[in-house]
């Protein structure tokens, strides 16, 4: 379901799941983080491409299929210390981790968990006709992959918190004026080339710094921020109001919230 291409320097991760739009199963979270250890051992590469096979990049979280087993639940969201990265956020900090450039190229659907897998690259090329969305209040939850390290050095604050409460696609025009796209192209294989052209022609020592540093000055406060999200997460699962938004979403019309909790 995850497919690493190497040529010429350049390794091209793949999601494959084509049935699913690429919707993300728990299998796929565990081969995504072997794919990134596997790329940050290789010393040859200089670049990574992250993409979707067929029409789409990710249609996020497959909810059935990794809610089935509460076990794979717990296994996504563990970790030893509050601040350490779980393997849900993992996935999409882990390319942070790395010291080459790392480009998303976006087509189709890019929602949910496959947006906060494309916010964890160094720069995302999108096709004209993408959509993108932060989906977890549909059901109850909150974004807790890691995107909360990465959108405030993106877009405003007000903005951050109307796309993860709204929960609704918006266009990848939309996307590039909020920040959450650095191009938007009606070819995206020639947009990421000519990207690519650009960075390769610079020294990896040059651009390995750079990332190092940008990152530094956004990050200030990431292990608190990984703590929260994964902490919130939990308190919601467990929360009758979210059972609720769950069946809200599967289309289920009379349903009605209790009082909320203190947070």
């Amino acid at each position: 379901m995850i497919t690493i291409e190497k040529q010429q320097g350049i390794a091209t991760v793949t999601l494959s799941r084509t049935a699913k739009q690429n919707a993300l199963s728990f299998a796929m979270f565990v081969e995504l983080n072997k794919a990134i250890k596997t790329i940050k051992k290789d010393r040859s590469l200089r670049a990574v491409i992250i993409t979707g096979a067929g029409e789409h990049f990710c249609s996020g979280l497959d909810i059935a299929a990794v809610m089935a087993s509460p076990m794979n639940i717990i296994k996504l969201l563990f970790k030893w210390l509050p601040g350490n990265k779980n393997l849900a956020q993992q996935v999409v900090l882990g390319w942070q981790s790395l010291s080459i450039p790392v480009i998303a190229q976006i087509n189709g659907n890019c929602l949910g968990g496959g947006l906060q897998i494309a916010l964890g690259a160094d720069y995302r090329i999108a096709d004209q006709n993408a959509q993108f969305a932060i989906m977890e209040a549909r059901w109850g939850l909150c974004p807790d992959m890691g995107a909360n390290v990465v959108l405030p050095g993106l877009v405003s604050r007000d903005q951050a918190l109307w796309l993860a409460s709204h929960a609704n696609p918006i266009s990848a025009q939309q996307a590039k004026e909020l920040g959450l796209v650095t191009q938007v192209s009606d070819d995206t294989q020639r947009a990421t080339e000519a990207m690519l052209a650009t960075l390769l022609s610079r020294s990896p020592d040059t651009l390995a710094a750079i990332k190092r540093v940008t990152q530094q000055s956004y990050h200030t406060q990431q292990r608190r921020i990984l703590a929260k999200e994964t902490w919130s997460q939990i308190r919601l699962l467990l929360s009758n109001n979210t059972k609720k938004a769950i069946a809200k979403a599967k289309g289920k019309t009379d349903v009605h919230y209790a009082n909320p909790k203190r947070w």
